[in-house]
């Protein structure tokens, strides 16, 4: 399981590891005030260094350049811990890399270092009402004005929106180019013309919502790389986190096993321990096995982002693939051998069952990651014989 990480790697889980079981409470499952909670998290993973994992050490990082390796073990054990610690630490890596990929001296030097600080926090707005998968429907237009741009538009189920400080905004430059007219800018939260319009409550706790841009005005220094530049900018930063997200799929499932085992060995009928059933071992069998598959696949993924391989969107979609969909497999089994217990409000696999399910969703559905696999294999030669 090592062979993807060097020591550096090894004591970050550690550390990582230490800092869930001494600082999640149950109130960060999302009881209490959820902003409140979310904020305090966000800061407290800055203050406490994990944040700074998700930018260049130029820059108040840790590393010279981002590791999907480090992101990928921060998420895992932090889904483990809380669902919405890692949102707020996955969030902040997603609002952020794309300016430390594109953005300027200036913008790196402005925006990174209190993001890595965790003293402000960040979100990536692309998706809209009419523009989830099919980034070419997007229809939030910049246009030019003195000095910048104008934003008119509106995005939905974007994270951190109504606490986020910074953040990176997906806008059409040359709608008749569709996709390819796409750019990129840095929005600051007390623009004038930004508002929120809503916060969205989601199944398992999730600060999100729908923000608005009428007649925004964005300065030409605010522009994320060139014109035109921000398709290619969102692909690369979903191609780095997506393999993140298998990461976190993996930290849920691994909790859903530990919790099966623990209660199989302590739960009784008919005189007996669950864990002494076959019927119960067949189950833990089954989840440990997809769970380890899931593991290596995104440990695979996250390596060959830090190596910039070239088959990285490949193997990022099979790990986000298989390790999200093996995760509601292996938390569902798990809330089964717990029972009745199980469904009650408040219980670990109540809370799982509804934290596990987005991941299938976001950074690319299920259906999407297919495609791309699909994708990659329908270009590939095929062997001499066939």
């Amino acid at each position: 399981m090592d062979c993807w990480f060097d020591n550096e790697h090894r004591n970050l889980r550690r550390q990582i590891r230490a800092w869930v079981k001494n600082n999640l409470s149950p109130g960060d499952h999302g009881q209490g005030n959820l902003e409140t909670n979310a904020c305090r998290l966000a800061n407290q993973l800055g203050q406490d260094g994990f944040m700074a994992y998700a930018v260049p050490s130029r820059f108040g990082g840790v590393r010279e350049t981002v590791q999907a390796r480090d992101l990928c073990l921060i998420r895992e054990e932090l889904a483990w811990g809380s669902a919405l610690a890692d949102v707020m630490f996955g969030v902040q890596a997603l609002g952020s890399y794309p300016i430390a990929l594109a953005g300027s001296e200036e913008q790196q030097r402005r925006y990174l270092p209190p993001l890595a600080k965790g003293e402000r926090i960040a979100a990536f707005a692309l998706t809209e009402p009419n523009a989830g998968s099919d980034v070419s429907a997007i229809s939030t237009q910049a246009e030019r004005d003195t000095n910048g741009y104008r934003l008119n538009g509106v995005k939905h189920f974007i994270s951190n929106a109504g606490i986020a400080h910074t953040y990176v905004v997906f806008a059409s430059t040359q709608p008749e180019a569709k996709a390819k007219g796409l750019s990129a800018f840095i929005v600051e939260s007390n623009s004038a013309g930004f508002t929120v319009k809503e916060k969205t409550p989601l199944l398992s706790p999730h600060p999100i919502g729908v923000v608005a841009f009428d007649d925004c005005f964005v300065p030409q220094h605010q522009r994320l790389g060139g014109e035109g530049e921000g398709l290619k900018i969102a692909l690369r930063t979903l191609d780095t986190l997506r393999c993140t997200v298998g990461a976190a799929a993996v930290g849920f499932a691994q909790r859903a096993l530990d919790e099966a085992v623990g209660y199989s060995r302590k739960r009784r009928q008919f005189g007996h321990a669950l864990a002494e059933f076959q019927g119960t071992q067949f189950k833990l069998a089954d989840m440990a096995t997809e769970l380890e598959a899931a593991r290596l696949l995104v440990h695979q993924a996250a390596w060959m982002n830090d190596q910039r391989h070239q088959e990285l969107p490949l193997k990022s979609a099979i790990a986000k693939l298989f390790a999200t969909e093996a995760a509601q497999r292996i938390v569902d089994q798990s809330l089964q051998i717990h029972g009745g217990n199980g469904v009650v409000v408040g219980n670990i696999l109540e809370r799982l069952y509804r934290d596990v399910r987005a991941l299938r969703i976001y950074e690319g559905t299920s259906e999407i990651q297919r495609l791309i696999i699909t994708k990659h294999l329908l270009k590939q030669e095929q062997p001499d014989g066939l």
